[in-house]
């Protein structure tokens, strides 16, 4: 800064710096004075004169540290390979993202390190399901050095949780999980783990960011942080200013494997939900109601007739229900935007995740759905998620009709044979409109459609061949739609895809 002001007001920077100069010439002869009079001078205590300490969180982490642990997990594997995460790198290290390239495989000691701590003063705790996964035996070493054996009493791979359990004489120190739902950007955080082995590190920073989505699973709604993590911090805890759990790190955001400042904590919220039911049952069971859905972008928006602000348009579309589901037998059609579930707002697809997965099978749930751009209310019963979920959908219908042109979307039409449906991986039943050609840079290429697409759907209309596809697609050209949203399987994929209709259609 003083370069760019010499540059450009000289004649300022040479007062500013006589001024600085005078300032501590004056000082050295205060500072002088004291020494040419033989008067005892203590720095020190002329600092803790008017001291004010900036708030520490020593005694907090005194407190809390007894409670957090250091996670060691011998594999079931002879190779390095076994001892890396499915990110390439050791069970406890924070999944990095982008993910980290694979050591070589050669064979070495198979034990890996994480942290955990105590949620109960009977021995529970918590850590990542990704640092006990593939043990053979796993041990937590307290702060008092004890090491002792702990049993795996459930994991969820979906939230990359998992609860261990441990026993002895006298009780254990614990941490309470706060509420996750109170936490903002800028607030003071904690973090306690056992980073590259080194037991009961701790590290402080700001929560940066809420509902982070990393591409890791459906389930994603991290908290991120900006106290550095590495490799053993995973499971460890990340703590408010009042001693309570807000988060459990789990991931880093990383171009060479350690931290760079961009670290992710799953919210306690989820954390208390998870641990409950794994202490309970020893696995998880999640609400179901069989739907494919997917983001509505602005270009879909427009085609389904839906507002958009800022840029987004909340809901999640239906791309498919599976038949006989929960959706499809309350009324629910693809093509319908689901828009809150009881009550509260679903802004994507991720979001209509963890609302009906919290909801227990058997349990009923309200949903509001947009459809032809008015607003509806229906309430369904929640089933149990399939252990296959996709696989329980399975589109059925007729086939016929022959091949058909639209030029202007720069499409070719064929009827759907027993022979393509087998070499396109489509499945049984299935019924459509098969995309045969796309044309170079047309409005179809645009939108990525491309061959061995199956229209099944123009809009909310089902379509079961050719012909109904094309005429469909008229009756929107006659409303003067500015775009059409087919609906397409790809292979086992549901999907929607927006198609600009050609101005001179839609404009007199």
């Amino acid at each position: 800064m003083n370069l760019f002001l010499a540059r450009r007001r000289p004649g300022r920077l040479a007062a500013l710096t006589a001024v600085m100069l005078a300032s501590a010439s004056l000082a050295a002869v205060s500072a002088g004075s004291a020494f040419a009079n033989n008067q005892a001078y203590d720095a020190t205590a002329k600092v803790q004169k008017d001291f004010k300490p900036i708030p520490s969180f020593a005694p907090l982490v005194k407190d809390v540290s007894p409670a957090v642990v250091s996670v060691t997990v011998h594999l079931k594997t002879q190779t390095a390979s076994d001892t890396q995460s499915q990110n390439g790198l050791p069970p406890g290290m924070p999944f990095p993202f982008p993910f980290a390239m694979p050591h070589p495989q050669r064979p070495q000691a198979v034990e890996a390190k994480g942290s955990g701590f105590f949620i109960s003063s009977t021995g529970y705790l918590v850590t990542n399901n990704h640092v006990v996964k593939h043990a053979k035996s796993v041990f937590v070493t307290l702060s008092d050095g004890s090491k002792l054996p702990a049993k795996v009493i459930g994991t969820d791979p979906s939230t990359d949780l998992a609860v261990l359990k441990v026993t002895r004489d006298k009780p254990f120190p614990y941490l309470q999980l706060g509420d996750s739902s109170k936490v903002v950007p800028g607030q003071w955080v904690i973090a306690i783990g056992n980073p590259f082995g080194l037991a009961e590190t701790v590290t402080t920073g700001v929560v940066s960011a809420l509902g982070r989505d990393i591409g890791d699973g459906q389930y994603d709604s991290f908290i991120q942080i900006d106290a550095p993590i590495n490799e053993g911090n995973s499971g460890g805890p990340l703590l408010n200013q009042r001693g309570e759990v807000i988060g459990v790190n789990t991931a880093i955001l990383t171009p060479s494997g350690g931290s760079v400042g961009i670290g992710f904590s799953i919210p306690s919220d989820m954390v208390k939900q998870i641990s409950d039911e794994l202490i309970k049952s020893g696995h998880i069971t999640r609400g179901f109601i069989g739907v494919q859905v997917q983001t509505i972008t602005p270009e879909m928006a427009q085609a389904m007739g839906v507002s958009v602000h800022d840029g987004h348009a909340d809901g999640a579309l239906i791309a498919e229900t599976m038949p006989d589901g929960p959706a499809a037998k309350a009324g629910l059609k693809p093509g319908d935007i689901i828009t809150k579930v009881d009550g509260k707002m679903v802004r994507d697809p991720r979001e209509l995740a963890l609302a009906i997965s919290g909801i227990k099978p058997d349990g009923n749930a309200s949903i509001t759905y947009l459809r032809g751009g008015a607003s509806h209310e229906l309430n369904l019963r929640v089933e149990k998620m399939p252990a296959n979920a996709q696989a329980a959908f399975g589109p059925g219908g007729n086939q016929g009709g022959g091949a058909v042109h639209k030029p202007e979307l720069g499409l070719s039409l064929a009827p759907l044979t027993d022979a393509a449906r087998q070499q396109l991986n489509l499945p049984g039943g299935v019924s459509g409109a098969l995309i045969a050609h796309v044309a170079p840079n047309s409005p179809a290429d645009e939108a990525g459609l491309r061959p061995g697409d199956l229209i099944v759907g123009v809009g909310s209309t089902t379509v079961n061949d050719p012909e109904q596809a094309v005429g469909a697609i008229h009756k929107a050209e006659a409303g003067h739609a500015k775009a059409i949203a087919l609906r397409v399987m790809r292979g086992n994929q549901a999907l929607f895809v927006a198609v600009p209709l050609p101005q001179e259609k839609t404009s007199k």
